[in-house]
């Protein structure tokens, strides 16, 4: 039987993206993001429009999209609840956000010149697309509170053994993307590591904690400064 909950969250299951941006100080900011779908060689991304990310993206008009495998998910989380803006809004400061200038540093991960934009790619990440916005339109209902983001990909980078040899294809049974669910981190279909984002989100679901999980100390969400 079918009910009718009129469901707050669509976050049904999208790959995650870690965005590369350019701050108008010329260093690289980045951002976790899970609402992005391909078609071809282009890509939609929705982002708020009170983040760094859609302020960079508004300014300089080139990203990198990063795609992290399922085992990178603790560098991922450690991106949770931060932000590029100095003026850190409200709401996201209710919620445990905080601002961080140097996002590399606090995820553990390395940057890597890009080839045709100016934001760095992230080494660590095994699918690197460079990209330039093509278009924006405003998002969101009832209240616009979001933006579209259309970017053309120019330039992909792939780690070799992600390839199906001798073609140009990923090999889908190699390849573990990081999968967002509901605020939820998802690797070859379970759940692989707590949120902070579901914590910061007040998500009612409660995710049973896996062995590895268990071993990991708690981590509370830094003060704000």
């Amino acid at each position: 039987m079918h009910v009718v909950p009129d469901l707050k969250v669509l976050y049904f299951g999208t790959p995650v993206v870690v965005i590369s941006s350019r701050n108008d100080d010329g260093t690289t900011n980045l951002a976790p993001m899970s609402s992005a779908w391909w078609l071809g060689r282009s890509c939609l991304l929705g982002l708020g429009n009170h983040s760094q990310t859609a302020a960079n993206l508004e300014r300089d008009g080139e990203a990198v999209l990063n795609l992290p495998h399922a085992a990178l998910v603790d560098a991922v989380d450690r991106l949770a609840l931060t932000t590029g803006r100095r003026d850190v809004p409200d709401y996201k400061r209710r919620q445990g956000y905080r601002y961080v200038s140097d996002k590399f540093t606090v995820a553990g991960l390395s940057a890597q010149p890009s080839d045709v934009v100016g934001p760095d790619r992230v080494m660590q990440c095994p699918i690197q697309l460079e990209c330039r916005v093509m278009s924006t339109r405003a998002f969101g209902a009832p209240a616009v509170d979001a933006t579209a983001f259309e970017v053309e990909v120019l330039r992909t980078h792939v780690e070799e053994r992600l390839l199906i040899p001798g073609t140009s294809h990923v090999d889908p049974v190699r390849w573990d993307p990081l999968i967002m669910k509901f605020t939820e981190f998802f690797g070859e279909g379970r759940n692989v590591y707590p949120s902070r984002l579901a914590a910061g989100w007040n998500m009612p679901h409660r995710m049973p904690a896996t062995a590895a999980q268990r071993r990991q100390p708690a981590r509370a969400v830094e003060p704000l400064h």
